[in-house]
């Protein structure tokens, strides 16, 4: 009787504490993160800090686990994953959002930007945010923007003007959009995961790519395509989006924790880029890039028949008219 009631109160001890347990484990968030870009890139550095910050703030009820180097796949695919509840949230430049957010196209209109202080003042006001909040239609939502820097063609030959780009077989993220820039400049375009640009340009299935100082040194193709012409055509922001559905199970302190760390790494994203701009440049030259400056006035000329088509297609008069007006 005495061992009957010793386990009696025991239980009526234990099981309470069971309880508190499990509804503390159940209390806790973890958010699945999934990006294509190496760990030394200096958005998944500000997605690291943002994790961290997270965790910090919401005393560890909210975590961010993150998994980079396409581990879910490249952007479009870890989209879908998105889109089909299998991901929490993703990272995907405004070229990638396009096919599923085409308002996101108008970054891919050449020259649209007069420099890094217009394409920001965009970016984080309010023309920016009336692109961005288009993404709600399609499944997710975006908490942070991040800089891009400007995007370049570095090739295995020299690239002085467009008579050069002639015939020139370009990796691109295919979009209507970016194979027409390709094509108006004289190549063929050409779509290639980015995973397999280094090899493609090895073997000679491509001529070259275009994209950003940083990601030509981290992505290794420095090693393969020594010339990086700066022709500076697009600048394209990169963006840190998560499903709705995810977004709306949160409570309203998780969604603010949530938020304002994400603002935090924008801050600290663009410190990492300024400073990452300036060491990628150093070590490709280290490497043997040549860096090839430009008269960016025949680039221009060759691409405004693109530029007259956003200006008049209705979808984008307004935020043509929005993103100019903010140079002023």
């Amino acid at each position: 009787m005495k061992l009957k009631t010793f386990i009696l109160s025991s239980l009526s001890i234990v099981l309470p504490l069971c309880a508190v347990s499990t509804n503390a484990i159940a209390a806790k968030v973890t958010l699945k993160l999934a990006h294509n870009l190496e760990q030394s890139h200096v958005i998944h550095k500000a997605l690291d800090y943002m994790a961290k910050e997270v965790k910090e703030k919401s005393n560890g009820e909210l975590i961010l686990r993150i998994y980079p180097n396409r581990q879910m796949g490249d952007a479009r695919e870890t989209i879908e994953l998105l889109q089909n509840d299998a991901l929490d949230m993703t990272k995907a430049n405004s070229s990638e959002l396009e096919p599923f957010v085409k308002e996101m196209a108008v970054f891919t209109c050449p020259y649209l930007f007069n420099n890094d202080e217009h394409f920001k003042k965009v970016l984080y006001g309010s023309a920016g945010k009336s692109i961005t909040d288009k993404t709600k239609n399609s499944g997710f939502t975006v908490l942070s923007s991040y800089v891009g820097g400007s995007r370049n063609f570095y090739t295995k030959k020299p690239i002085y003007s467009p008579a050069d780009l002639k015939g020139m077989k370009i990796r691109v993220i295919s979009t209507p959009t970016t194979n027409r820039i390709i094509e108006l400049l004289g190549g063929s375009p050409v779509p290639v995961p980015l995973g397999e640009v280094y090899t493609a340009l090895q073997q000679g299935v491509i001529d070259g790519a275009e994209n950003n100082i940083p990601s030509y040194t981290s992505t290794r193709h420095v090693e393969v395509a020594k010339y990086f012409t700066e022709d500076q055509h697009t600048s394209m922001p990169d963006y840190l989006v998560i499903a709705n559905k995810v977004w709306n199970k949160l409570d309203e302190n998780q969604q603010k924790i949530l938020l304002d760390a994400a603002k935090e790494s924008e801050i600290y994203q663009q410190k990492l880029w300024d400073e990452e701009t300036i060491h990628s440049r150093r070590e490709a030259e280290k490497i043997g890039t040549t860096f090839i400056q430009v008269d960016k006035q025949p680039f221009r000329d060759a691409l405004i028949p693109l530029y007259n088509d956003f200006k008049q297609n209705p979808v984008f008069s307004q935020i043509i008219a929005d993103i100019e007006a903010e140079a002023k």
